[in-house]
């Protein structure tokens, strides 16, 4: 396959054979290999049923992409850096194997317009495998949720223990988090599903072509409507960018409370081995390497968001050679996301509660101090005064060293002679996450109809 390059004729020197180098983008965007094929064929398709192409061309051209897609992808296919692209390599290759029709492949387009319909496509690909993952983490939090409905642990503000929560209600919260985003990446689908093939460099052809016939053979709601934004539009990826940052986000948050978990200091789970590493100094260690570094790529995403952004912040209409960096921030962010979110679904179901631990805790910190408050204000006692009265209790149990709990009847009565012996009943953990017995309130009953209402939406 020759390395001429195929717009060479304005030029009369060669290219600096360091420059070729340095301009080329084949080495990553190769792997658009199948969309530019699948987008050529329609294009051909199209061509042809315009007249534009003979039937014999168009038969000619598909049968040569589709033989150049199997050597691709059986690893026999010689990309040339000469050749710049994964576009001009593939319409190389289509034109040495069918000769003079493999050169009318480019009639009525332009690179410009064939690689943002490439990534559109690609990127069209990649969100519908990322759903199903997400998809399957999601379930995979339901069935813990549903296994740990009714274990009690100390939920936190601050990290101070606030008040119980059950474990299947903060499971549930993971969940609601992780349904979002799965709205979001499905919105930002919808928007990018307009086709730019047809818009050519920049201000469309002279040629007859019909793009809402080459948008529905590629599954597109329809052609882009401006030309000149066409090309030069960048936002669907730094849309997706962002989407995958706010996921990763929130997959670093899940990922720090497992690691704050699993130590020593709180025992509340177990991770399973296989998704652990050791130390080669400390024999008794168990690090917990998968969500750190899930937290740690949680960065790099980000940075590839601010990347995209600054690439695209002072560019005039319509293409300019800077969107060639447009990619690696993009397949690299799909790459780290659709592997955090894999290790993620693998790793939930094998995590391991440890309810004596948690429920420990849970005594620790006064976390029913709000439910005797709440107590006294059902009894008529304005909520400032309870406040006022449930912190003096408080204190005197920090300067005795127990839990309100373990405080008689007459000690809590010398605090407010409102308290009877029924305040027991509000003061036990079970009694205080089952009094949250509302929508989105973290009782064990509410927390079950939640599971079944998710997985009637996941379905």
């Amino acid at each position: 396959m020759s390395d001429k390059k195929l717009w060479a004729g304005r030029f009369s020197e060669p290219t600096d054979a360091f420059v070729e180098a340095f301009t080329a983008s084949v080495e990553f965007d190769q792997r658009l290999a199948p969309q530019d094929i699948q987008g050529s064929i329609a294009h051909a398709t199209m061509l042809a049923r315009q007249g534009i192409l003979s039937e014999q061309e168009r038969d000619a051209i598909i049968g040569g992409l589709q033989q150049i897609l199997g050597r691709i992808e059986q690893g026999d296919f010689p990309w040339s850096v000469g050749l710049e692209d994964v576009h001009m390599n593939i319409e190389a290759a289509l034109t040495e194997a069918i000769g003079e029709a493999g050169k009318k492949l480019h009639t009525g387009r332009s690179r410009n317009d064939q690689v943002a319909t490439d990534i559109r496509l690609w990127l069209r690909q990649e969100i519908t495998a990322l759903g199903e993952e997400l998809q399957r983490l999601q379930g995979a939090l339901l069935d813990l949720a549903e296994r740990e409905t009714d274990t009690i642990l100390p939920g936190f503000t601050h990290l101070q223990t606030a008040q119980p929560i059950t474990f299947g209600h903060h499971m549930m919260a993971w969940f609601e988090m992780l349904e979002r985003d799965a709205s979001r990446l499905a919105d930002c689908r919808r928007r990018m599903n307009r086709m730019p093939l047809g818009a050519a460099a920049l201000a469309g052809t002279t040629f007859p072509i019909d793009r809402e016939y080459t948008a529905q053979l590629l599954g597109f709601d329809g052609p882009c409507r401006n030309s000149l934004d066409a090309v030069s539009d960048r936002d669907f990826a730094i849309e997706f960018t962002a989407a995958a940052s706010i996921l990763m986000m929130h997959l670093s948050r899940m990922s720090e409370e497992l690691i704050i978990w699993s130590s020593a200091q709180f025992g509340f789970i177990t991770l399973s081995d296989s998704f652990c590493t050791g130390s080669s100094i400390m024999p008794q260690k168990k690090n917990p390497d998968v969500p750190e570094l899930i937290r740690g790529k949680s960065g790099r995403v980000f940075g590839h968001l601010m990347a995209l952004l600054t690439l695209m912040k002072s560019q005039p209409l319509a293409y300019n050679k800077d969107n060639q960096e447009d990619k690696e921030p993009l397949f690299d962010t799909v790459d780290n996301l659709r592997g955090s979110l894999k290790v993620f679904a693998d790793m939930i179901p094998a995590i391991r509660c440890n309810p004596g631990r948690m429920r420990e805790a849970a005594l620790q910190g006064f976390a029913t101090a709000t439910d005797l408050a709440d107590y006294l204000v059902r009894r008529g006692m304005p909520f400032r005064d309870a406040h006022e009265v449930v912190g003096k209790s408080v204190a005197y149990c920090v300067d005795k060293g127990c839990d309100l709990a373990e405080l008689s009847l007459d000690e809590l009565r010398g605090f407010s002679d409102m308290i009877d012996a029924d305040v027991f009943d509000y003061l036990t953990l079970e009694g205080s996450v089952a009094a949250r017995d509302h929508t989105g309130g973290t009782a064990p009953a509410q927390v079950r109809r939640a599971i079944a209402e998710a997985r009637q939406r996941l379905a």
